[in-house]
């Protein structure tokens, strides 16, 4: 009997931890959904993120929370989801990533913000498809210009693979995240999809989406 009840325990203490595991992805899916959201909400003004980049993107990574333990200074860390265009309007399901390290260069006031990164190209959505590389050593990356006016395009801007903003009070703004990793989050992919898999598979097309990101899909969808 007392075997029986540290085995039954012990299975419930798991199923609870699934649980709560699934409760924060899903949680950072919506929160996710909310950053596409804003993005296409600025005003028509010179403090938008152009809308003809966000039409060119070939995928879009956002990290609805990125964590740095004081301001340039080491330790960002934040969990997002990446999803690329798939035909005419439509955009594969979310493939989980972690951002880690780096020196961002960011000056938020504070300690948290919203980042996203608008993938150019071909090569820059490869890159996506391994399981781990580094920004500015192995793809390419820029701090997003902002603007809808042509003079806001930088150079810097139109050859680099990814363009990488960050939100905070309400605006977007041009971040430099060079120096820092993006890798496969392989438990929040297990948390969408109930089983491993890779962003590879994810990105190729090779599952459904998941219930938990339909506000994602639809903010997507927008784009």
């Amino acid at each position: 009997m007392k075997l029986i009840r540290i085995v039954t325990t012990a299975a419930l203490a798991s199923t609870l931890a699934l649980s709560v595991a699934w409760a924060d992805t899903a949680e950072r899916l919506n929160a996710a959904a909310e950053t596409v959201t804003a993005l296409l909400n600025i005003p028509e003004a010179d403090k938008g993120v152009p809308l003809d980049l966000i039409k060119k993107a070939q995928c879009i990574v956002v990290v609805p929370s990125l964590k740095s333990a004081a301001l340039g200074v080491g330790g960002e860390y934040g969990r997002g989801f990446v999803s690329c265009r798939r035909g005419v309007g439509g955009w594969t399901p979310p493939a989980a990533v972690k951002v880690e390290g780096g020196s961002f260069g960011f000056q938020i006031g504070g300690s948290e913000t919203e980042v996203v990164m608008l993938v150019m190209n071909q090569k820059g959505m490869g890159r996506l498809l391994t399981n781990k590389f580094t920004l500015g050593a192995d793809a390419s990356i820029a701090a997003g210009p902002i603007g809808r006016s042509a003079e806001a395009k930088t150079d810097a801007a139109m050859t680099a693979e990814i363009l990488s903003y960050s939100r905070s009070r309400g605006l977007f703004a041009g971040v430099s995240l060079s120096g820092a990793t993006l890798r496969e989050d392989d438990s929040a992919n297990k948390d969408m999809y109930g089983k491993v898999l890779t962003n590879k598979a994810i990105l190729s097309g090779q599952v459904d989406w998941p219930r938990s990101a339909a506000a994602f899909k639809a903010a997507l969808g927008k784009l």
